[in-house]
């Protein structure tokens, strides 16, 4: 009786396998889960999409920020401000050496150019701004405009 047929040790394994199968999750286990990711989510979402908005802003300043380098560079070798930001890409002015922005002038993060006019209010000599999410002037919080003097 020293052996064990072929036929009952796979019979036993068998047994053995079925007694520690996995079993899958049942309807009400993944309703649970559901409804904690979901709570999860309203808890942490908002916070999440107010980031992506405030760095829009910052992304936009920062735009202007170069865009205004350049337009004190090009006034410095012209003598003169642009009549407008494509001058700084390209212009037939005596003195220019530019190009003054390396790139095609960006548009704002929401897709809108940016406003360049001259002379500025108050005596400047010029005001740069993005008109905000809404692409209009004025506004509140995200949809106001952003100013560089």
């Amino acid at each position: 009786m020293q052996g064990i047929s072929k036929v009952q040790r796979s019979q036993r394994q068998f047994r053995l396998m079925k007694r520690h199968a996995v079993r899958g999750f049942t309807l009400v286990e993944l309703l649970i889960v559901i409804v904690i990711v979901g709570l999860l989510a309203s808890i942490i979402g908002p916070q999440m999409f107010g980031k992506v908005d405030s760095s829009q802003v910052r992304t936009a300043e920062a735009q202007m920020r170069m865009l205004q380098t350049s337009i004190n560079t090009f006034r410095l070798d012209v003598g003169d401000f642009p009549q407008n930001l494509q001058e700084l890409r390209q212009s037939d002015r005596r003195g220019w050496d530019g190009p003054y922005f390396p790139q095609e002038i960006p548009l704002d993060p929401w897709g809108n150019s940016y406003v360049y006019e001259r002379p500025g209010p108050d005596g400047k000599p010029y005001i740069l701004k993005s008109l905000g999410r809404n692409g209009q002037p004025g506004g509140e919080g995200i949809d106001a405009e952003i100013v560089l003097n």
